[in-house]
């Protein structure tokens, strides 16, 4: 018996909407990154594109487990000599709560153009309750609070 593997005119892909409100960030990135990345079909095949789209709503109202908002810090560089910038995760989830989301489900994904390419491609993150998806007919992921 052959070993199945996905051909570009196979692939096809839906969309889902996931509210981020109370949901914990790390259970919903990771849940996030399978559906980007395909493994939830049962012809996930690691080399296609083979994922769905991502449309997370409410990305301000996740929930940070702990003393994550006052202890997790995101690093980012200035490009000079000794410019490093720490934010700690509450005031970014403040000022940027889609980059939160996004850094956390890129984290979860392979460090290929594969993986960069779905990313930028498949998740659309928003702060706010309305997206402009509307078009695209989303269907509705449901996560739990306990679980992603």
């Amino acid at each position: 018996m052959k070993t199945y593997t996905l051909k570009a005119a196979d692939i096809e892909h839906r969309w889902h909407v996931v509210d981020a409100e109370g949901v914990v960030l790390g259970r919903l990135a990771s849940r996030v990154a399978q559906l980007i990345r395909g493994k939830h079909k049962p012809t996930f095949t690691p080399h296609m594109d083979g994922g769905d789209y991502v449309v997370v709503i409410n990305a301000e109202k996740v929930r940070l487990t702990g003393r994550k908002a006052e202890q997790k810090t995101y690093f980012r560089h200035t490009g000079y000599m000794g410019h490093g910038r720490f934010t700690p995760a509450g005031e970014m989830l403040r000022k940027h709560p889609d980059r939160v989301i996004e850094k956390a489900v890129f984290g979860m994904l392979p460090k290929t153009t594969l993986g960069r390419q779905s990313l930028r491609k498949k998740l659309k993150v928003y702060a706010g309750p309305t997206h402009p998806h509307q078009a695209q007919q989303p269907v509705p992921l449901k996560l739990t609070k306990d679980q992603a």
